[in-house]
């Protein structure tokens, strides 16, 4: 009776940073490498649990070159991070060499240089400042309230995001990242109209024609009710269309438009365009991307994906691009089921009549024309009922249209196609995907096409058809080991990662792959870019000094309490690099609530943690804490209110003695 309406929840502020997901340790395994920012390169082997004089606590195990063992303790776990650094196996570094100072001395050179031509970047940006948006107004809440569902808490953060940032005269470059139908279109949707209905013009760029119409459709019915002009210019247009589109979009009289790299064609010219929004960058090429490129420098531009490139998500993470994370699932969305298994005539016969049985369609996904006609043959032979459709880039706009319309109105049952199916398709009856040879198909490429089911509440299935591991690479079946491991929502990060684990990350500004990343690994490398940015700047970094903490008491996460080594491992890298008492207590209240009342060892761990924080603040001034005993230091640059310094940062009723 009274339209559509959303439901509300309070705005809570989150930190939308990337280097949650840089510290997390969950996925680190036995044998894997990692990355001490001092003693360098050297590999996992474990985390035993050790008895050390009165103390009981818990020490990382890392094996370095000739057999030589680093024992490190766990309130020190904010030195360790995971090695990620493209192909081949690093090498691993001498305990006490110097190899590694020479290789850390060599990529801060490079890593200034990098520095210096990304400031110079930013400077030309900011000599052409953007246009400013005035904040929303009540036609923009009016249109927040026609979403049918109810924004989740990262959604919200992000939308705040790309409003703050078009308020800005500095033009916007933000990445949104967010796993496939965690609602990125969304946050594209409000950013569109809020700029639309500001007077200017936006361009939506799509990387296939199918995800262009969808995108269309969408666009068009969300703003059907205010008088915003949308149009759509791919080749599912006719050419006399298309010329009528952007004669209208040069007089101005049309405000959104979808499409294609169309919209990048030298005869397609706007009025007042405002707004740029890239979904999934990653599918176009290279002198796509430099014409985006171009644009960017005056223009606000907004870049949605699931599964970033190694590139982006390097420069996004180090701070050269705005970054915005969408972690949490919308409500009522479970985990795909992952299945890996050889080309087996049966199985697939059973996936897809237990699909039929309860009313859903199945995705057939074979990434060759060639064998594409013959495979759907074997499907229509193995299973007479079913309604059998056959879809790829190259049949003509009118008939992969038609194809598609009816695959989503319903009238096939299974749809045999190539990776045109990739990008933000949602078809919600669709709920199991057949990937054969899914050797053949890159990592993110597997988990965007796996992203295409499981957006209704029923459970959605993938099966993953491969070769037996004798005939896989190397690094085929790292990628199917990967995607089968990744099943959890919001793995997109993650995957990402791996990917530029996998892949290398190259040059940030050129082709060239780059060396640097792989001498220190692709987060210290960051640590070390961000360094360079701030020094280059005038904001040098402080490096902070490592407390030695030697305690009495036992003070570590019991097995018995947290059972999962992984998830011990992240708890205890995120106390290591808490950075005040706040912190510690906020993490140690998640902790126990996600596991219950902590025991007394867990206990004096999150007191010693806190403790920690205070000591470097102590140390930052020349001050020694001891067990019964406090030094102060006064050096030339140490303030005289040393003392009154000490009672703010100790404990109340410190046993401490000055």
């Amino acid at each position: 009776v009274f339209g559509a309406r959303a439901r509300r929840t309070t705005r809570r502020a989150s930190k939308g940073d990337a280097r949650p997901f840089l510290d997390d340790l969950r996925a680190l395994a036995v044998g894997d490498f990692v990355v001490h920012i001092d003693h360098g390169i050297g590999r996992y082997c474990g985390l035993e649990h050790r008895t050390l004089g009165a103390t009981v606590t818990d020490l990382l195990v890392i094996e370095y070159a000739g057999g030589d063992k680093l024992y490190l303790p766990v309130t020190r776990l904010n030195q360790i991070q995971k090695f990620s650094g493209g192909e081949g196996t690093p090498r691993v570094d001498r305990l006490g060499g110097s190899t590694f100072a020479r290789a850390k001395a060599r990529v801060a050179k490079a890593v200034r240089e990098m520095a210096d031509a990304l400031l110079r970047l930013h400077a030309e940006r900011k000599a052409h400042p953007g246009r400013t948006f005035e904040p929303p107004g009540m036609l923009f809440q009016e249109f927040e309230a026609t979403f049918p569902f109810e924004e989740t808490q990262d959604q919200t953060r992000a939308i705040d995001e790309v409003l703050a940032d078009l308020a800005r005269p500095t033009p916007m470059d933000r990445l949104v990242c967010g796993d496939v139908g965690f609602g990125k279109t969304e946050v594209a949707l409000r950013a569109a109209f809020h700029v639309a209905s500001s007077g200017a013009q936006v361009a939506v760029l799509c990387p296939t024609t199918v995800l262009a119409q969808q995108h269309f459709r969408t666009f068009a019915e969300r703003m059907s009710a205010y008088p915003l002009e949308v149009a759509v210019l791919s080749r599912f247009v006719t050419a006399q269309e298309q010329r009528a589109v952007i004669k209208r979009l040069k007089e101005g009289k049309i405000d959104v438009v979808v499409g294609t790299h169309r919209l990048l064609s030298k005869d397609v010219h706007f009025k007042d365009l405002g707004l740029l929004i890239v979904d999934e960058e990653q599918r176009f090429g290279v002198t796509h991307k430099e014409r985006i490129k171009q644009l960017r420098a005056q223009l606000d531009v907004l870049t949605l994906s699931a599964t970033p490139i190694p590139r982006t998500l390097q420069m996004a993470v180090s701070g050269m691009r705005d970054l915005s994370l969408i972690t949490t699932a919308p409500v009522d969305r479970r985990a795909v089921r992952t299945v890996v298994s050889k080309d087996d005539p049966q199985m697939l016969k059973d996936a897809v009549q237990r699909e039929l049985a309860r009313g859903g369609q199945v995705f057939f996904v074979y990434n060759r024309i060639d064998g594409l006609y013959e495979r759907a043959d074997k499907l229509q032979r193995l299973l007479p009922q079913a309604r059998v459709a056959v879809a790829h880039g190259q049949m003509s706009p009118e008939t992969l249209e038609t194809v598609m319309m009816d695959f989503i109105e319903g009238r096939y049952d299974v749809l045999c196609a190539t990776a045109i199916i990739e990008s933000g398709i949602d078809i919600p009856r669709a709920n199991t995907i057949i990937l054969d040879r899914a050797d053949l198909f890159g990592l993110s490429q597997m988990y965007q096409l796996r992203g295409r089911v499981g957006r209704a509440r029923e459970r959605a299935y993938c099966y993953l058809f491969v070769p037996p591991p004798s005939q896989m690479s190397d690094e085929a079946r790292s990628r199917i080991e990967a995607i089968s491991r990744f099943t959890e929502l919001g793995s997109g990060f993650h995957v990402a990662s791996l990917d530029l684990e996998l892949r290398g990350a190259g040059d940030l500004l050129g082709a060239e792959q780059s060396g640097s990343v792989s001498a220190v690994g692709f987060e210290l490398y960051c640590q070390m870019l961000e360094e360079a940015v701030a020094e280059l700047r005038g904001q040098p970094v402080v490096q902070g000094v490592e407390p030695e903490l030697t305690f009495d008491a036992p003070s570590f996460l019991p097995e018995a309490y947290i059972e999962d080594v992984g998830v011990r491992l992240s708890f205890y890298k995120r106390f290591a690099g808490a950075n005040d008492p706040e912190e510690v207590s906020d993490l140690a209240a998640e902790m126990e609530d996600r596991f219950g009342a902590a025991p007394g060892e867990a206990r004096v761990f999150v007191r010693v943690m806190a403790v920690k924080t205070r000591l470097r603040k102590l140390r930052a001034l020349g001050i020694e804490a001891h067990r019964d005993r406090v030094v102060i230091h006064l050096r030339d640059d140490a303030p005289l209110d040393a003392p009154r310094m000490l009672e703010l940062c100790a404990p109340k009723r410190s046993p401490w003695k000055l």
